[in-house]
């Protein structure tokens, strides 16, 4: 089926923050878009007042007439749907266009040039900045991203751009569908191991992804990272770091809540860059969306200005409250190295201050394989309270619960189990004075009660 043939798309998890993005941009193009998801959240609502037709229960009698019909329709669904789920072995079985969201976005490369950002943490962050940085610029972008932009309240932008900004999942190797015109790798630390078994199956994941670059393109590599590159012919090769590298920041100048630095580059300097979400990470991820916008073509005053104005993805660094009493804020870091990042960031920026972490892991599996890991991230923090590990896909597994890293944070840390369901009441009765919500479960829907709640507290003392 080529694209013109497509009149109606439905989508089996239409939920998920990247098929969301998809899903907008079929609605943009004026397609019969609709999709099962198992729960309603704040996100399919939105999907459903753009005009995407939902359900909610796994029936294959209410999925609409117009995405019944084999020759016009596109099914899409997520790797996380089972192999077992109805509506998917009812297309399936008659013969339907099937694809994964990774093959949609592949096309995309292929028809536009894309500008891609993978790794196992910072991908979100850099691929919404440097849509940021383009989308404001005379380049101009579209982007799926995998996260809510705050400069866009979504995660999907439409223009008539030829370059489009995509976030490269390497979850169940989707990246692989991809022909990256350029792409960032901003770092390769093992996870989905449940997936890939081995961390030399993850590393060679990445080192075939990079053979996927197209002819004339451009890899820009995190300094240092431990993974083996594809050698491909015209392919122009960058490496980028926050201290040393091709691309690196340097008169970083952090105080007052405010983050300036000097891009180093190979093709121009740009001076006095400020960070318009002044986190330390962010000097990182900064500067590896400048060093994609500007081999793109961006000019420096179109990086300084877009850096500046950039304001951040929802769960990620996300402050509620920032105040000189009281710092709330929520990360959807849920990784080991994520959390390190984090929890560094956080040192660096409240040298003086108690911070508190609430943590939810994220699969028995990662808390299986990670969980020295994670205590060792958290235990750079002064307090952390764990909650019962959130599933997502999986089964429990035998001896997996937060207590494996509850018993290994380092000793004097003070620390506490907590069921989620009684974090409210916790937070109610507690003083903190920088306080984060950690991790990519379910526990982030707490945040604007929890938020409530503080400000309640600070507004009667």
């Amino acid at each position: 089926m080529t694209p013109n043939q497509i009149r109606a798309v439905y989508f089996i998890g239409a939920g998920g923050i990247g098929m969301s993005a998809i899903a907008r941009y079929f609605i943009s193009r004026g397609l019969v878009v609709a999709g099962y998801d198992k729960t309603p959240t704040e996100l399919t609502r939105r999907l459903e007042k753009e005009g995407m037709l939902l359900h909610y229960e796994e029936d294959v009698n209410e999925i609409p007439h117009a995405c019944k019909r084999r020759e016009s329709s596109l099914i899409v669904y997520t790797p996380a749907i089972p192999a077992t789920h109805k509506e998917l072995r009812y297309f399936q079985e008659n013969g339907f266009e099937i694809q994964k969201r990774a093959q949609v976005l592949g096309t995309l490369t292929r028809q536009m040039k894309g500008l891609c950002v993978a790794g196992t943490h910072g991908k979100t962050s850099t691929s919404t900045m440097c849509a940021h940085i383009m989308h404001q610029s005379s380049l101009d972008c579209n982007a799926f991203l995998g996260g809510i932009s705050k400069n866009y309240g979504t995660n999907y932008i439409v223009s008539k751009s030829e370059y489009v900004v995509i976030e490269a999942d390497e979850f169940d190797r989707s990246f692989h569908w991809l022909s990256p015109w350029m792409t960032v790798i901003t770092s390769t630390d093992p996870d989905h191991l449940d997936i890939y078994g081995t961390k030399e199956a993850y590393l060679e994941s990445f080192r075939h992804y990079t053979e996927l670059i197209q002819p004339g393109g451009v890899l820009i590599i995190h300094r240092g990272l431990e993974m083996q590159e594809a050698q491909r012919e015209g392919v122009r090769r960058y490496d980028y770091s926050r201290d040393e590298g091709d691309f690196h920041a340097e008169n970083i100048r952090i105080g007052n809540g405010t983050i300036k630095f000097d891009f180093i580059s190979p093709i121009e300097c740009v001076k006095d860059v400020e960070l318009g979400q002044p986190i330390p990470i962010n000097i990182e991820n900064g500067v590896a969306a400048m060093a994609m916008a500007q081999l793109a073509g961006c000019t420096a005053k179109e990086l300084r200005y877009g850096l500046k104005t950039y304001k951040g993805v929802d769960r990620r660094f996300d402050f509620k409250i920032k105040t000189d009493r009281l710092v709330f804020l929520s990360d959807y870091a849920h990784h080991p190295k994520e959390i390190l990042q984090s929890a560094l960031s956080l040192r660096e920026l409240y040298k003086d201050r108690r911070i508190t972490a609430i943590f939810q892991p994220h699969l028995y599996t990662r808390t299986r394989d990670f969980y020295q890991d994670f205590a060792d991230a958290l235990s750079v923090l002064d307090e952390v309270i764990l909650t019962e590990i959130y599933p997502a896909r999986e089964e429990p597994i035998e001896g997996v619960t937060s207590k494996l890293i509850y018993d290994h944070l380092r000793e004097g840390i003070k620390k506490q189990l907590v069921s989620k369901d009684d974090v409210q009441k916790l937070v109610s009765e507690r003083d903190f004075d920088v306080l984060v919500v950690l991790g990519a479960g379910d526990l982030d829907a707490q945040v604007p009660q929890l938020t409530k709640i503080l400000k309640q507290k600070t507004d009667n003392t």
